[in-house]
């Protein structure tokens, strides 16, 4: 392993939106800087099962499904 190239891995205080607050170890900034989330897995809906709305925007899906929207009925009665 080479000397001299890893960056420094150290603590750091994380602070989520809620205002609860962990430590981890990351090459971050310098030991003890704070990091503060935006966007973390307790309020985002990509982690909390939010409602997801897909938009048919220039009538893509549309399209697609009148192209191939018959294949997965095809052979069956």
């Amino acid at each position: 392993m080479k000397t001299g190239i890893h960056p420094d891995y150290h603590t750091i205080k994380v602070v989520m939106t809620d205002g609860t607050e962990y430590f981890t170890r990351s090459t971050l900034g310098k030991e003890g800087d704070t990091l503060n989330l935006d966007i973390d897995p307790k309020t985002h809906p990509a982690w909390t099962g939010g409602t997801q709305h897909m938009l048919d925007r220039g009538g893509r899906v549309s399209r697609f499904n009148s192209r191939f929207g018959a294949l997965g009925t095809l052979g069956k009665k």
